[in-house]
Parts: C-alpha cells; structure tokens; sequence
C-alpha cells in the first residue's frame, strides 16, 4: 500500500490533485480559526476552556464546522448548511414533480438542481447564522460559563449585521472549496471537508480523556478509548462493504447481423444502504425541542420535562428514542431513494431478469422484499453504532459527542474508503495496480 501511495505521487496528473486537495484544506482550516468580527476573542477561548470542550446541544453543529462553531470564526457554520440543503433537496425530489423531471433529465437536469442546493444553502446559512449570532449574545452559547454575556460586547445592529454577512460568506466560501476540490482535486469535495472537520476534532477529544483519566495518569483509559475505537473502525467496514448481490441475467437480442445481449450481472444492495443520513436526521430532529427549550422563558411543564430527558445523551428516554428514530429514518430514506418499481421497469425496458422471478411486478415485488429484508439488520447496526460508543464510554469521561460515536466514525470509515476508491481507480488506469494487489 505505501508503493501505490508513492506511485500516486510519481504521477504528475495525480500528484497536482493531490497537493492541490491538501492545499484547500490548509486553506479550510485556516479559516477555521480566524474570529468573526464584533467578537471578544479573549471571552471566547475563555468559556472554551471552562467548558473543557463539553459543547452541549451545538455538539452535532460543532462536530461538523471542526470546532469552528464555538471559535465563533469566519467558518463556524462550516458544511452543514450544504449538508441541510442537500437532504432537503433530495427529499423535496419525490414529493414535487418539477424536481423529479430535473433529475430525470441528466447532466443538465443534475446541474439545474445543484444550482438550488447553492441558493438553498446562503438561506440556510443566514438562518443558522442570525440564530447563532443571537446565541451568542444571549449568552446561551455557553451555558454556565461566567464570560458568556461578554463574548459580543457590541450590540449594535449594524455589528449584527456584519456578523451574520460575514458567517454566510464564510459557507460560500466553503462551499465553493468543496467545489474546486471535486473539479480539480481528487473529487468529493463536500465529504472530503467533512472529513476533514471531523478528523480535526480527534486529537483534543482523545487528549481530554487522557487528561481525566486516572488510571496510571489516564494512559489505561485512551488505550481502551483507541482500541474500541479501532474495533469500532473494523466493524463499520465490514458491514459498511457489506452486500447483497442480486443476480441479473439479460437476453441475446439480434439486431441486424450482431447478437447483442446474453451476459449476466448483479444489483449490489448495500446492507447499510441509507449510509449516515438516518443519524443525521435523527440527532436533528432530537436537537430541535432541546434547542427550544432552551430559549423560552419560564419554567413550565414540558420545558422541565425537555431539560430532564431530551438534553442529556446518557437518559434512558434519549437513547431509546435516538435508536427508534434512526430505524425509522432509515427505512423512511431507503424508501424515496430506492424505487423497486422504476429498476424493474428498467430491466424489462432491456430484456433483463432475475433467474426464477418473471419480468415486471414480480420482480418489483420480489426487489421490495429482500431490501426490506436487508434494511432491518442495517438500521439495526445504524442505531447500535451510534449509541453503543456512548454508553461503553461514557465512564472514561466521553460524551454524547465523542469522535469515535455515531455519525463521526460513520462519515469518517465511508468519505475514507470513497476517496481511496477514487485514487485507486485513477492508479489502475496508469499502472494496473491499485492499493490492495
């Protein structure tokens, strides 16, 4: 593997996406670190310190800006608004017609609705950035910490203003680098930023845990932190690879004097076929009544009951309801992305069947039933990965927003095993040989 890894940088072509993949990320995380303006930078670091990297209900936000977020910089909101927008547009694909033809249509058709994802995004961006402003200087940003109140001294419209324009053009900005690397870096831009912001968060994570251990001054506790990770890791790439192959079989058809037709495929099915969307929409979805709870007045009833049940990773009602909605998100999204009906009608457009099972309904039937079958072991393994980490951790000082948890080592295993994917077939098509011989 280090010869494949040596030969992508003795290939000129290769080696130029390359160093310009890894210099967008130097540019990336640069930008992570430089403050908005109106901000007092010195209360921010200091509430970051008290609160010893315990980000609370921004952790998901956090997690995906690189930590970006409570820096409060030019990158804070970092790639979920894009990330927000995506899943808003493939799911508004099946429920309005217009969108539905745009995909229908191809390569124009695909472009016409990345050009909505990009409006979709700066809208998003506003919103998230008004609401972050508006956190800030509440003083919710940081809840607990004494300097909280100080961290946007100028209350002034005008600095309200700036801000938020200035953490929107801040995700165009990223947005536009996500772009530049999958045109002329090593392709999947987004995810590769993505990866990028989660992978930053490992290092003071991990540290952390060192640093409250105390068995022989916290090495016992990031050893077995690293090795369940690594166990982790392993396990995700198995199932993530995971698959089930259905058999094709296309007749020979003459057409003229040529016999086409008469070879035989597969349609790979993958066990996990939702990917991480499920645990997105999850933690979401559970972000939102904690989210308000947290910014309305008074003490009543249900607020109370939000507080005690739905703020806190390690509550029994938490966890049960995280793992029921990634079940039912999973299939839910397997659903509108998967059309058995429209791949059935596809094969029979061009003479294909599954050996056994006749052309047509019975093979939409027959697709509908084994992803069904296939979806249960995947939303299972979903909802044991994104909670499993945090309870047998939980003791080593890990939170709910620990970087070997659900949706981080999930992005980070799947954008990683898609990029080396893409260099190895660049490889294959120069020397024939890839990572794995």
């Amino acid at each position: 593997m280090l010869t494949a890894f040596a030969r992508a940088f003795k290939t000129p072509d290769l080696r130029k996406k390359l160093l310009f993949t890894l210099g967008i990320i130097v540019v990336y995380r640069v930008g992570t670190h430089i403050p908005i303006p109106g901000v007092d930078y010195t209360s921010v670091q200091a509430c970051v310190k008290q609160m010893s990297g315990n980000s609370g209900l921004f952790g998901l936000v956090n997690m995906f800006s690189g930590g970006a977020l409570l820096q409060i910089t030019i990158f804070a909101l970092g790639i979920m608004p894009y990330i927000t927008a995506s899943i808003i547009l493939q799911l508004l694909t099946v429920v309005i017609p217009r969108l539905e033809a745009l995909k229908k249509e191809g390569q124009s058709g695909t472009a016409k609705i990345t050009q909505y994802t990009r409006y979709l995004t700066i809208a998003l961006a506003v919103l998230q950035g008004t609401g972050l402003v508006a956190t800030a200087r509440s003083g919710a940003l940081f809840s607990g910490c004494t300097v909280a109140n100080q961290i946007v001294p100028d209350r002034a419209i005008f600095i309200t203003v700036i801000m938020v324009l200035t953490m929107t053009a801040g995700t165009a900005v990223v947005m536009w680098l996500g772009e530049l690397i999958t045109d002329r870096g090593i392709g999947n831009g987004m995810s590769i930023l993505m990866f990028i912001s989660i992978a930053a968060t490992f290092p003071a994570a991990l540290w952390a845990i060192k640093e409250q251990g105390t068995l022989a001054d916290g090495w016992i506790e990031f050893g077995t932190v690293m090795l369940v990770g690594f166990v982790m890791v392993g396990l995700v790439v198995f199932v993530e690879q995971a698959q089930r192959r259905i058999p094709v079989q296309y007749a020979k058809r003459m057409i003229g004097r040529r016999s086409y037709g008469g070879t035989s495929t597969y349609i790979p099915l993958k066990v996990n076929q939702a990917g991480v969307i499920p645990v997105i929409f999850a933690s979401s979805l559970l972000y939102i009544p904690a989210l308000v709870a947290q910014f309305s007045s008074g003490t009543s009833g249900w607020k109370t009951w939000i507080q005690s049940h739905l703020v806190d990773g390690d509550d029994p009602i938490y966890i049960a309801m995280y793992f029921l909605l990634i079940v039912f998100f999973a299939f839910f999204y397997v659903a509108i992305t998967f059309n058995p009906e429209e791949v059935a009608d596809n094969m029979k457009k061009y003479g294909g069947f599954i050996p056994g099972i006749r052309a047509g309904r019975p093979t939409a039937e027959y697709l509908s039933y084994v992803l069904n079958r296939i979806t249960w072991p995947g939303s299972l393994y979903l909802g044991l990965i994104a909670l499993v980490p945090t309870m047998a951790l939980a003791g080593f000082g890990a939170n709910q927003n620990f970087p070997f948890g659900g949706t981080s080592i999930l992005i980070i295993v799947g954008v990683g095993l898609e990029t080396v994917k893409q260099i190895e077939s660049q490889l294959q098509q120069r020397n024939y040989e890839g990572f794995l011989r």
